[in-house]
């Protein structure tokens, strides 16, 4: 108690925490991208309760990761090398995370241009998709980015509360931004696109980082801004373009 009274009391702790929460918060953009974009191919009555899951197992996994912090501090330590380059576990997981990103925003894409694809499901009104699959689909990512969250976590404060603070915030932030998100995606079939190309950069920064070579994540968030804000300006053209059609007929 008394630890804790002391860093309640700390200027210092609460700069960490309120730089931890931001950040934690825009790790998780990320993992509420993919179980959007993922969520919104099941049947309407299962879309909620499967973000709910989905973002309930990130809550889980990464309180549970944070009862191991010094494993996990571990995963950073090489174990094996390949060619010269030296990997540790935390770059394999990054790798096949990124390499997944990649597979599912690739075929996703691919299903939306494919006429046949389409047609399909114009056939089917949703992809054929059971809720487990899904929730498999998304505990992949969950693992992945859990596990970078938590090390960045640790990066930035040695405060074990301080950390279980900015996770949980970060965590009801997106349990409460996950249905508008996905909703906006759903109406919106353009910023689909724009989303699944997020999600193919966020994969290649992954494999990247996988590899050794540090991508700075506010580059990859500032690109990611600038093309939502475009997408934005084009969705308000559009908008006004209906508009003065609509009055002129």
């Amino acid at each position: 108690m008394e630890y804790l009274l002391e860093l309640a009391s700390s200027p210092t702790a609460w700069v960490a925490l309120a730089t931890l929460v931001a950040m934690e918060i825009v790790l998780g953009i990320d993992n509420l991208i993919f179980i959007s974009i993922l969520t919104n191919k099941l049947p309407v009555e299962h879309q909620t309760k499967a973000r709910r899951l989905g973002i309930g197992l990130a809550l889980v996994l990464r309180l549970g990761l944070l009862s191991t912090v010094a494993w996990i501090v571990q995963l950073t330590e090489p174990v094996i090398e390949v060619f010269g380059q030296v990997f540790s576990w935390k770059d394999m997981i990054l790798i096949a995370g990124g390499l997944f990103l990649l597979w599912k925003a690739t075929k996703e894409i691919h299903h939306s241009v494919d006429p046949s694809a389409q047609q399909e499901q114009l056939l089917s009104s949703k992809v054929a998709m059971g809720l487990a699959a899904a929730i498999g689909q998304i505990l992949v990512l969950d693992i992945v980015f859990s596990i970078d969250s938590i090390i960045t976590a640790v990066g930035m404060t040695e405060h074990l509360p301080i950390m279980i603070i900015a996770v949980v915030s970060a965590v009801l932030v997106m349990l409460l931004a996950a249905d508008p998100l996905a909703r906006f995606i759903d109406n919106n079939p353009t910023v689909v696109m724009l989303a699944l190309g997020f999600l193919i950069m966020i994969g290649m920064t992954l494999i990247a980082e996988g590899f050794g070579a540090h991508v700075p994540k506010g580059y990859v968030y500032a690109a990611m801004a600038f093309s939502a804000a475009i997408e934005a300006l084009n969705m308000l053209s559009r908008r006004a373009k209906h508009k003065r059609v609509a009055v002129e007929a």
